[in-house]
């Protein structure tokens, strides 16, 4: 099984490094069982198969855990002046960390192979070379920012944050690590952090910044002003939406329910077998039906009409079906049945037929 990302993989090289303890003799021999169990542990916590041997190779690449460490310690004592540079101290890196002449030809020579391997797209070579360099010249910020360029092209953009970040800490002027800080950063979802690495960038740049800095801080910031706008629209959602509170539009299946009508095709119904599956198979009342689902505003007249509710509850409860006469001597009520009935008249042929007439013609 093959680590998956950074933790995992450090996870396994954390395993690698303590099972070696036990062979080099760091450790005693009796304090192996005790390492059996943290292996075994750290194993099943991150998902990773120890015995995968290609997994811990890809994983360790050519530098153990104890090497990178080394490394680091390294890095710190070298980036350790220039803290305190503001506090007026010396910014020349300890006589025991300095790196010799020979060294940095040397380091030079690795980044080279490095690049060489990035211009045939061999990722983990690249990401090889440029840790053997760090590992002769520790705290180089430009070897730092090609192996986060390494990184990011090996789709590993945790390990490219990383480095990017250390790069910009040691030489903050040094603007190709901002750029990938900032890629590295848009890959993993944060628009916003890639958008102020890209900023930062384009200051230390001068003059405006560079067109490829400036295209990355756009495309930051336009996803910024999506990812706000899709939040908005999101609560919005969440504030109209029935079930959140809001009430809704009401709907026919509001209307059947308020009525007692719960048929949909024909065996069910209401009181004193009202069908309303039947109803709607009549033409006149499916019209009727379209008109008010495209008018959500009379759908809500309807619905909050006193006269019809108080119809519906008598009805409900048994009291049989009203008096149509009475109830259409309501204004209201006869207004809102001319409108769902397309604009035709009260009770003729003629009037359904110039609400046809009209409906044809320009508004």
């Amino acid at each position: 099984m093959a680590a998956q990302n950074s933790k995992q993989r450090l996870a396994l090289a954390v395993c690698d490094f303590l099972s070696s303890s036990l062979k080099d003799g760091t450790l005693r021999e009796e304090d192996s069982d005790n390492i059996d169990i943290a292996i075994n542990c750290i194993t099943e916590a991150f998902s990773v198969d120890f015995s995968d041997k290609a997994a811990v190779s890809s994983a360790i690449g050519s530098q153990n855990l104890l090497q990178i460490y080394s490394v680091y310690e390294k890095l710190k004592n070298v980036t350790a002046p220039a803290s305190s540079q503001s506090a007026g101290s010396s910014s020349a890196p300890p006589p025991s960390t300095a790196v010799t002449e020979e060294q940095k030809k040397q380091a030079e020579s690795l980044k080279s192979k490095g690049n060489a391997a990035m211009a045939q797209k061999d990722y983990p070579t690249a990401i090889n070379y440029y840790t053997q360099a760090l590992s002769v010249h520790p705290g180089n910020a430009i070897f730092l920012s090609n192996r986060a360029a390494a990184y990011s092209a090996a789709k590993d953009h945790e390990s490219a944050k990383a480095d990017a970040e250390a790069a910009v800490a040691i030489e903050p002027t040094y603007t190709k690590a901002w750029s990938r800080l900032g890629l590295a950063r848009f890959a993993l979802g944060d628009a916003k952090g890639s958008m102020e690495a890209y900023q930062k960038g384009i200051e230390y740049e001068g003059n405006g910044g560079s067109d490829a800095m400036k295209k990355g801080y756009e495309t930051a910031k336009r996803r910024v002003a999506e990812i706000e706008a899709e939040e908005s629209a999101s609560a919005t959602a969440r504030s109209a939406s029935p079930s959140a509170g809001g009430g809704g539009t009401p709907s026919l299946a509001d209307l059947a329910g308020m009525l007692g009508g719960g048929g949909r095709g024909g065996g069910g119904g209401g009181p004193g077998g009202l069908d309303f599956g039947a109803i709607m198979n009549n033409p006149m009342f499916a019209s009727m039906a379209q008109n008010l689902m495209s008018n959500p505003d009379m759908m809500a007249n309807l619905m909050n009409n006193p006269r019809l509710r108080d119809m519906a509850n008598s009805f409900g409860s048994g009291g049989g079906l009203p008096d149509i006469g009475s109830l259409m001597s309501d204004p209201s009520i006869a207004e809102m049945a001319r409108n769902m009935m397309g604009g035709a008249g009260g009770a003729g042929g003629a009037g359904a037929g110039a609400g046809a007439g009209r409906g044809s013609g320009a508004p």
